[in-house]
Order: C-alpha cells, then sequence, then structure tokens
C-alpha cells in the first residue's frame, strides 16, 4: 500500500474539498499531522469515518508546530504563546492518555528567520515537554527541524528511549543521519517533492540511506511541486517512483509501508 507519514488533510480541504475521496481511492494510509484542537477534532472523525467504511486508515497526530511562537510574535507577547502552548500541552496530554493519537507530532526546532530565532527558548520549552509526553506514552515522535539539527543532537539521550522518531521532510547531511543511527535512535527519515525539485542533498540521502530507514510523505498541501498551488495524495505515487530511480532499485513501496507500520506501530 501506499504510504503518507506526514500531512496536513484540515489545511488541504481549503485547496481540494476531495481530498479525503481521493486518498480513499488511492488507498494511501496516512498519519495525519494536527497542531490545533480544530485540527485535530477534524483528522479524528476521518480517521473514525475511514475505520468505520473499511477504508485506508488515517492515523491522527498531535503537536505544537514549533513555528507557532514566531509567527504570532507580532501580535502577542511572547508570555501568551507560552501560555498558550503550555494549555496544548494538557490537551496533548490528554490525548495521549486516552490512547486517541498514533505520534506526537510535528515538533521540533525552526530556526530559519531572525522571527523563529527568537522564540529558541520557548521551542525548547515545547519541545521537552513533547518528547516526555512521547516518552511517558510509549508514543511516536515526528520531527520538525530546519536549520537546528544541532538541536537535535542535544536531546539525543531521551530520543533513542522513543519507540520510534521520524524526521519529515529530512533536511539534514547524510552524515548528521548516519550519526543519528549511530547513537542509538530508532530514526526514519521522510522524503517527499523535495527529492523531485533537485535537492541534491535530500536526494543523495534518499539514494544512501538504508532502506529500512525511509519513509515517504507529502507535507500536502504545504509541499508543491514547480507549477502547482499545492501537493496532494496523489504526489505519493510520484515520489515513491522517484525514490525508486534515485536508488536504482524497485519494489519500494513494500518496504516503505512496511518502515510505515514499524515506525507507527500499525
Amino acid at each position: 500500500m501506499l504510504t503518507d507519514v506526514h500531512c496536513h488533510p484540515f489545511d488541504l480541504i481549503t485547496h481540494f474539498p476531495a481530498a479525503e475521496d481521493e486518498r480513499r481511492k488511492l488507498g494511501v494510509i496516512c498519519a495525519a499531522s494536527a497542531a490545533t484542537i480544530e485540527e485535530f477534532e477534524y483528522c479524528e472523525k476521518l480517521s473514525l469515518q475511514a475505520k468505520a467504511d473499511g477504508a485506508a486508515p488515517l492515523l491522527p497526530c498531535f503537536a505544537i508546530h514549533p513555528q507557532w511562537g514566531g509567527m504570532r510574535n507580532e501580535e502577542l507577547e511572547m508570555r501568551y504563546a507560552v501560555a498558550e502552548g503550555l494549555e496544548q500541552i494538557a490537551f496533548l496530554e490528554k490525548l495521549a492518555a486516552s490512547g486517541r493519537l498514533a505520534a506526537i507530532g510535528e515538533t521540533g526546532f525552526d530556526l530559519f528567520n531572525a522571527a523563529f530565532r527568537e522564540t529558541e527558548r520557548w521551542q525548547e520549552e515545547m519541545f521537552a515537554a513533547h518528547l516526555e509526553i512521547a516518552l511517558r506514552y510509549d508514543l511516536p515522535l515526528v520531527i520538525h527541524a530546519r536549520r537546528a539539527m544541532h538541536k537535535i543532537f542535544s536531546y539525543s539521550a531521551g530520543l533513542k528511549k522513543c519507540r520510534a522518531v521520524v524526521f519529515h521532510s529530512w533536511s539534514g547531511t547524510a552524515g548528521e543521519g548516519e550519526a543519528l543511527v549511530r547513537r542509538g535512535i530508532n530514526a526514519f527519515f521522510s522524503f517527499g517533492t523535495a527529492i523531485m525539485l533537485n535537492h541534491r542533498e535530500a536526494m543523495h540521502c534518499c539514494a544512501a540511506f538504508p532502506a529500512d530507514r525511509l519513509l515517504t510523505e507529502t507535507d500536502a498541501p504545504f509541499q508543491p511541486l514547480r507549477g502547482r498551488e499545492f501537493s496532494g495524495y496523489t504526489d505519493i505515487v510520484s515520489i515513491l517512483h522517484t525514490m525508486e530511480s534515485l536508488r536504482g532499485e524497485t519494489g519500494m513501496e513494500q518496504i516503505i509501508e512496511t518502515n510505515f507500520r514499524n515506525a507507527l506501530g500499525v
């Protein structure tokens, strides 16, 4: 089966209202990321409907996105951003305790620009809270890391205790990926349309990493191909074919599905 380890169904419907019908038709198993309570409730509704209908599973995930503080820093003083973040952490704990989560994510660090770098301390607080809950409830962790791999390495001791750590839209180097695995982290590296957009390091990593560490994703709707408004579930087919071409091997669909199930515990 085709698998999409990272997508945003709530955001995707604003571009493509028939997205869930398309996902079911293609038979794509996906892990659905949510960053607000409203988003999670929408994803959970889709998940329950898919289960009732015998459709390909949609697995709800939840976390406070590391960009959150920076995007709202101009509108709110940071103490309010932190306060709301802590409120959402309480919601995350409730979801984890009640068994409603497939994974915690996406969480992590984003130091891409000045606004995000100003919230680094807040990001640290949020990530530490996410990691603690992941360990307490034995849940996989889905990580967003942009210009922040040094931050991830500083949490190696905790991360190697996680059931699985999925690096969404891997943006590190091959050496960094190999170092994470050497440190005992059960790391999986997910690739999306970047490998179709001439991102040289992503393409190199996709070709070089062990097959049992690879995953595919759309990040729909946020990683469109050139000339497209948004990414969608159909992109998984092209991403998978590109991965096979880069690696010079076939049969990756089954391998990726096995990896997906191992990482998410399904």
